[in-house]
């Protein structure tokens, strides 16, 4: 067996593989999934010199640990966290190197909720439908990390990256995210449009990778009735039965029967990913 591998110490509380994602099978019923901080995601493998969409570990708010079968160049990146290779405290945000049997800490989330950790050479599982994202819709990649899980890595890299002092964004103390009218708007009443986007919601302890739920104003509907089932895309802002909006993020399904009253600009996305419960939310239309 090769010495190119990881074995996980801590899996923490959901760390799971992801990648730039899994295109072009939403015809099939498969989601998008990937990183939910594509920026996070780009960096880190820059740093370790990897290809921006190599394969890496995704935390969620309290980190993981592992121990490395080989000397490899390790960056932690996303949500602000301590980080410690045997023990000793090392930078955040910048390229290390790891010798073979060392242990890597990354710690919990200082400020937003998602870390990423790059290892040069990539997590090297083998791809589905031409991705290594752990889907947790349709189950489709990887396993979320658990004690004892060995991860390949691919073939090592030459060294660093060359984003020496990377410009990490800071996650949001207030999350605005740009919209355009959704195929849907119409079922909605007058007053509920103007509340959408002048009103402000709050992020919900019940978000996670398939959806950012927000607690805030009930957005009234002017069209009672079912929706028949129809196609979802990523940003969609879906409206069930309380009438509290859901952001559609990467593990989404790709039908929905709700009404999507607006769509997020994709560009906007990634800092949802480091919203923590309670950050405030604000809807303005886009320009």
């Amino acid at each position: 067996m090769s010495d190119r591998v990881v074995s996980v110490v801590r899996p923490g509380a959901l760390t799971t593989v992801q990648d730039s994602g899994r295109t072009g099978y939403a015809h099939l019923g498969v989601p998008r999934s990937g990183a939910l901080d594509p920026a996070a995601l780009r960096l880190v493998n820059r740093l370790v010199g990897n290809a921006e969409g190599a394969a890496v570990l995704e935390t969620t708010v309290d980190g993981c640990a592992l121990r490395s079968g080989c000397g490899v160049t390790v960056a932690v990146g996303g949500a602000p966290c301590p980080v410690r290779v045997d023990g000793r405290p090392v930078a955040w945000g910048v390229a290390v190197r790891m010798a073979a049997g060392s242990v890597l800490e990354v710690g919990a989330a200082v400020r937003g909720v998602r870390s990423y950790v790059g290892l040069g050479g990539g997590i090297a599982v083998e791809p589905v439908l031409g991705s290594r994202s752990t889907d947790l819709l349709s189950g489709l990649g990887p396993a979320p990390l658990a004690q004892g899980t060995v991860l390949p890595l691919g073939p090592g890299t030459t060294g660093r990256g060359h984003a020496d002092v990377p410009p990490w964004p800071g996650p949001p103390d207030e999350l605005v995210l740009r919209v355009r009218p959704g195929p849907q708007d119409d079922w909605f009443t007058d007053a509920a449009l103007r509340a959408f986007t002048t009103r402000a919601y709050r992020v919900s302890p019940a978000s996670n990778r398939i959806g950012l739920r927000l607690d805030g104003p009930v957005l009234e509907r002017a069209v009672s009735g079912e929706l028949a089932s129809e196609g979802t895309v990523l940003g969609a802002v879906q409206v069930p039965p309380d009438g509290r909006p859901v952001v559609f993020l990467a593990d989404h399904p790709t039908t929905g029967g709700y009404p999507v009253v607006a769509v997020v600009r994709e560009a906007d996305l990634g800092a949802a990913a480091q919203a923590v419960p309670g950050t405030p939310v604000r809807f303005v239309p886009a320009r």
